[in-house]
């Protein structure tokens, strides 16, 4: 097997948040290479999602969700303003469909103020209505601050800042082994006709596989590593003009935001994700989920044409939590956490990863300058 020498810093993972870490530590002038095991960046939860900046209206004040999300917005906007990446801060709408929706939405605008989200309007219904007519609620929470964006062109973005600073990714490149030693890691790629690489630092941004990259370094305890879930979420398309030019969000169901309505940059409509837990990545779509999306989404939008409906595509959240515990908060270890030095692992890193990613290359990068 032969040896490709040494690097600052390797980063297992080419999704956002793989990305967004090894663009700031290229950046900052560590000579990086990333390892992606699929054939382009971001395949999986980074290219399969609602690519929705988020404004931090859900997450528990002082979680790292909470905390790296609003950092993040106006990084993120920002940096799709300089790169020319296509987004639109089109402002979302978190719909109260009955009495008890509304209560729910006051607690919503208290925690986000907690969060520093300062810019939510409580509506009334027809404050609600005149925004978008097609509605049916008593009330609605507007975030004006919410935004879509084009995800694979802000990855290709990031990738394009990495390589300019000297930095590499290299695909087909599944990471098998890793050996800490005093000097940093020893890193096998493949089996067989694979190759090893050394560096000083590494980065576990694996997403999905974070998990299966952990159980392979030598010497990491096991109960160092948390428990992994995967819920698998369906999105669904719409044929034709939807009436609505904000997303439309109901009130948040268990384990994630409910079907909700986004837009993408063509303005056409999709909805999800359904949350149905599974044991596997596999991204195969359940058919029989057609009349529940229907009938979730006629609860706020009751003249929905089902017919127009059709299977869009399907995507997978790395959860902390089982199915009925409260949502998890993002996990990001160092040395502290696990004593392998130069090591930082990131478990977890769902919605809101992509709003957050710019924050948490940040973060990574401060934390290995510290250590």
């Amino acid at each position: 097997m032969d040896h490709l020498g040494q690097v600052d810093c390797i980063v297992v993972g080419a999704g956002v948040v793989g990305l967004a870490c090894a663009r700031a530590l290229a950046v900052a002038g560590r000579e990086v290479l990333v390892l992606e095991a699929e054939a382009r960046i971001g395949e999986h939860t980074s290219g399969r999602n609602s690519e929705v900046i988020h404004a931090g209206i859900y997450y528990t004040p002082g979680s790292l969700k909470a905390q790296l999300c609003v950092e993040g917005k106006p990084l993120l906007y920002r940096y799709l303003e300089q790169h020319g990446v296509g987004h639109r801060r089109l402002g979302k709408l978190i719909v109260a469909v009955t009495e008890a929706d509304f209560a729910t939405l006051e607690r919503y605008q208290s925690n986000a103020a907690a969060n520093g989200v300062l810019d939510l309007q409580l509506l009334d219904q027809r404050q609600t209505l005149e925004l978008e007519p097609a509605l049916q609620a008593v009330g609605g929470l507007l975030s004006p601050s919410t935004g879509i964006l084009d995800s694979h062109a802000f990855m290709l973005a990031l990738q394009g800042d990495l390589e300019s600073a000297g930095g590499t990714v290299a695909f087909h490149a599944p990471v098998t082994q890793v050996w800490p030693n005093g000097d940093g890691f020893e890193v096998e790629v493949g089996q067989g006709d694979g190759y090893r690489v050394s560096s000083r630092m590494l980065v576990n941004a694996a997403g999905l596989q974070a998990w299966s990259v952990a159980a392979a370094i030598d010497g990491l305890a096991a109960d160092k590593i948390p428990p992994c879930y995967y819920a698998k979420g369906h999105y669904m398309t719409y044929s034709g003009r939807t009436p609505f030019k904000r997303l439309v969000y109901p009130v948040a169901q268990a384990g994630g935001l409910g079907v909700h309505l986004t837009l993408d940059m063509a303005g056409q409509a999709k909805f999800g994700p359904d949350v149905v837990w599974t044991d596997a990545v596999n991204y195969h779509y359940e058919h029989s989920e057609t009349t529940a999306f229907a009938q979730a989404i006629r609860l706020y939008w009751p003249d929905l044409e089902p017919s127009r409906l059709q299977p869009g595509y399907v995507g997978i959240r790395p959860k902390l939590a089982a199915p009925g515990e409260p949502a998890a908060d993002f996990i990001i270890q160092g040395e502290t956490q696990h004593a392998i030095a130069g090591l930082v692992q990131l478990y977890g890193i769902e919605s809101p990863g992509l709003t957050a990613s710019l924050a948490i290359g940040d973060h990574v990068l401060k934390y290995l300058e510290a250590h």
